[in-house]
């Protein structure tokens, strides 16, 4: 493993600054402090090649969570399919709401595709939305990272992996490192020739370098492993 630093911080506690979300706010300066910072990861970044990494804007976090809910261990089709036979029934776009969610029938829910589990979890977040616990994509722009966590994993079925996709693939948050997930640190292991997989609180350790560009990191160690993949040009992907 790597040397790490002797200090690991959980979520960022402050809110990042507007010209600083993904993806316009990776800059080339920025590039440059991260590549600095840490050149083995800028060796990947260099093989990978530009940042590409897409941010899909979403109406709310309700609605965002809804569907993460609904695609939770399923494949993307199958999760689609769904989806869209309980937006059928609930409402869809700004249609699709806490107090619609509430108001629907479990029954009719349950007929749309969703397992007892995730009926449970989506109506628990439809209750924490109308709660507060949830908030309205306009608080949660001037939440901090760690405050969304905090919040959003209070709701039935989200946990912390959940919140970090949330952060980075629909707000732009620059600073998120998800060390649980598996893609992440399979890619650290391959980036820097490890025997095996770091462990979560080692992977956090060594990231602190690469603060606050950690989304960015992020997207790299998955891009490192599509390296070996037929036709992936420069090996990475949009």
């Amino acid at each position: 493993m790597p040397a790490a630093t002797a200090r690991a911080l959980p979520a960022t506690d402050s809110l990042p600054s507007a010209d600083s979300l993904l993806p316009e706010g990776f800059t080339p300066a920025a590039r440059r402090v991260l590549v600095k910072a840490d050149p083995t990861l800028g060796a990947l970044m260099k093989q990978v090649g530009p940042f590409r990494m897409k941010v899909n804007s979403i109406q709310s976090p309700f609605l965002a969570l809804a569907e993460s809910i609904v695609y939770q261990q399923l494949t993307g089709k199958a999760a689609a399919t769904i989806f869209g036979r309980v937006c059928e029934r609930v409402g869809k776009g700004r249609s699709f709401t806490p107090e619609a969610v509430l108001a629907h029938p479990v029954e009719s829910l349950r007929e749309a595709g969703l397992s007892g589990a995730k009926t449970a979890a989506l109506r628990d977040l439809a209750a924490k939305s109308l709660e507060g616990e949830v908030p309205t994509l306009a608080r949660a722009k001037r939440m901090s990272d760690a405050e969304l966590v905090e919040h959003l994993t209070k709701v039935r079925g989200i946990g912390q992996w959940t919140v970090e996709m949330l952060l980075m693939f629909r707000l732009g948050r620059p600073d998120v490192l998800p060390v649980d997930d598996y893609g992440i640190r399979k890619g650290f292991m391959r980036t820097f020739g490890l025997e095996e997989m770091p462990r979560p609180k080692e992977l956090l350790a060594y990231g602190e370098r690469w603060r606050p560009w950690r989304s960015v990191a992020s997207w790299y160690l998955w891009r490192s492993l599509e390296l070996d993949k037929p036709g992936a040009p420069g090996g990475g992907r949009a």
